[in-house]
């Protein structure tokens, strides 16, 4: 018994854990979406408030049916939870393998992404955040190279381009300086029309593509710590929902047994006088 008040609390704890997490992350998805103004970004994969509201939710429902199932003892439910995380646990070990086999398609898939991240670059506030974040952590600028940001139509040099930051890139490529307190938002105009020997010398000039795959490489053991962190915590809380439905059903297949020859006792009963003398003489 104490074992399986373990396995049980266990496991509502992961999911209560969870569940909470999710719903923190939908409260500040559905918050950015309302607060910013209506834009022409609204894709999942480009819009960062509606990724935060989709991932919370599925998180939210996943982890609700594995807390209620959990305390209540409900297998139905539990056996809902384990077969979405199991299905999740295939799917993301499948991703992981078609990335490896496919790494030149992933790379490429990624890098017209990135470039249709900056083609709408201006047009959302939390995309062009997220862009910023990018180039600032990883101190790079663009896909390939900072003169990538010509398709952005901000950024665009072209003698017709009416913009002041024609021919130029955004802030966040800008090479900080160690003594510098005042933000220059404006150090990276003009930028794309020199050349990359005197470029470098004021913003980032490498892309930010190979930068992430040069930190993924370096830092492969960390990234290989984290991936085999998450999936093993989705293994033990699909082991403790297994060991939980177990016990569930091996306790109600004893209460049948019993009630059964309880049932069984009661209707032999019925064909003999309670004190009915069985000696033969």
């Amino acid at each position: 018994m104490r074992g399986y008040r373990t396995i049980k609390y266990t496991l509502f704890i992961f999911c209560y854990f969870f569940w909470v997490v999710s719903a923190v992350l939908t409260a500040v998805g559905i918050y950015a979406k309302i607060a910013k103004e209506k834009d022409v970004v609204d894709t999942l994969t480009l819009d960062p408030a509606l990724l935060l509201i989709i991932v919370g939710s599925v998180m939210f429902l996943i982890t609700f049916l594995g807390c209620f199932g959990a305390l209540r003892n409900a297998t139905c439910l539990l056996k809902t939870f384990l077969g979405i995380l199991t299905a999740i646990l295939l799917l993301q070990i499948a991703a992981g393998v078609v990335g490896y086999l496919f790494t030149d398609k992933v790379m490429e898939r990624t890098e017209k992404l990135m470039t249709k991240a900056i083609v709408l670059y201006r047009e959302d506030q939390d995309l062009e955040n997220a862009i910023d974040f990018i180039q600032k952590k990883f101190q790079c600028c663009g896909v390939e190279s900072y003169k990538d940001w010509s398709h952005n139509v901000y950024f665009k040099c072209s003698d017709t381009n009416p913009s002041l930051e024609a021919c130029g890139v955004p802030f966040s490529c800008c090479v900080q300086l160690q003594n510098q307190t005042v933000l220059n938002t404006m150090c990276g105009y003009g930028m794309q029309q020199l050349e990359e020997r005197s470029a470098r010398q004021d913003v980032f000039t490498i892309g930010c593509l190979e930068k992430i795959a040069s930190w993924a490489k370096n830092n492969l053991l960390l990234v290989a710590g984290l991936t085999a962190g998450l999936l093993l915590l989705e293994v033990c809380m699909i082991s403790l929902a297994a060991a939980q439905i177990s016990r569930i059903n091996k306790v109600q297949q004893q209460r049948k047994e019993i009630s059964h020859r309880g049932t069984s006792e009661r209707k032999d009963s019925y064909w003999y006088p309670p004190f009915a003398d069985f000696d033969d003489e």
